[in-house]
């Protein structure tokens, strides 16, 4: 597998040489993998108040543990990489970032796929991890029709059914209401081009998805290619590089579940760390794309070279 880190200064959109010829891409990282390649394409940053990471923690320690990963508050910005893997016949998108309805610093991933020269008509899949904002509501274009028109469209059945439930408003807390009544209008224009599966199911050659609940109920990580030529898309099953990785068996206030979303990290970063392979994380720096690596109490996240 071999990984090409593009370092682009601030917003610039930086040249990429490929065939003789020089395209512009805005890729933070590039990874030839399972027969063809995967990008790491930007939607923006969240912007994030310090306490929607600190709450409920020890505060003293996770400031620390902030601090060591360079993340300072009041405010916290908090990166989106959208994982897109093309091959020969394939185009597949990993979520949708935001669009223009959540954030004014998130929904750039129309800019990001401009700037790689992929046209959304050309997305054969679209393959969610789950239902939140910055991964589903970038789903449909202005006119409120499906962006990736020509794609299949793929969510695990228990994530699906949980945002089209009319009980889950009630369930889910006030201040998430929103995300509630966002997620069903767009899977209810998606209809019937939304296809299921289960948790193990192959969606493609080399894709098996892999239930990781807690975040939300039905959250997925998928893991794509095959022995040393792998990697995990994860999605926000390990949700931040810092307190996430360093103390993963706490619970955290951006989980659904957190005791169930802990229980389901903990399971995925032994068995990462053990693999040695490289994932895409939808809110790490540097793109996303690295290694995980046992270290003192937890992991750490090691980008790509």
């Amino acid at each position: 597998m071999v990984i090409t880190r593009r370092r682009l200064l601030g917003s610039a959109i930086g040249a990429l040489a490929c065939s003789g010829s020089v395209r512009r891409v805005w890729a933070a990282t590039e990874v030839a993998l399972a027969g063809g390649r995967l990008l790491s394409l930007s939607d923006g940053a969240l912007v994030l108040p310090e306490s929607f990471v600190l709450g409920g923690l020890p505060e003293e320690e996770a400031r620390a543990l902030l601090a060591a990963a360079g993340v300072s508050g009041p405010e916290l910005r908090v990166p989106c990489n959208v994982a897109l893997w093309q091959s020969e016949d394939r185009t597949v998108l990993f979520d949708t970032g935001a669009g223009p309805d959540f954030m004014p610093s998130t929904g750039h991933l129309l800019d990001a796929l401009g700037a790689a020269g992929i046209d959304p008509g050309a997305i054969t899949h679209v393959v969610f991890t789950h239902g939140h904002p910055d991964h589903l509501w970038g789903v449909l274009d202005e006119f409120d029709e499906p962006l990736f028109a020509n794609a299949r469209h793929l969510m695990g059945r228990v994530e699906r059914d949980y945002w089209l439930d009319p009980a889950t408003a009630d369930s889910i807390g006030p201040d998430r209401q929103f995300f509630v009544a966002g997620a069903a209008r767009r899977l209810g224009v998606l209809g019937d081009l939304v296809e299921t599966f289960e948790d193990g199911d192959s969606l493609l050659t080399g894709l098996v998805a892999q239930a990781t609940p807690g975040h939300t109920p039905g959250h997925m990580a998928f893991r794509l290619g095959e022995g040393d030529d792998a990697l995990t898309v994860v999605g926000d099953a390990i949700p931040n590089a810092s307190i996430a990785l360093a103390r993963p068996h706490w619970e955290l206030a951006s989980d659904q579940d957190p005791a169930l979303a802990a229980a389901s990290r903990t399971a995925l970063l032994a068995d990462l760390a053990a693999r040695g392979q490289p994932v895409i994380a939808f809110h790490f720096p540097e793109g996303g794309i690295g290694r995980i690596e046992a270290a003192e109490e937890g992991y750490a996240f090691v980008p790509a070279p």
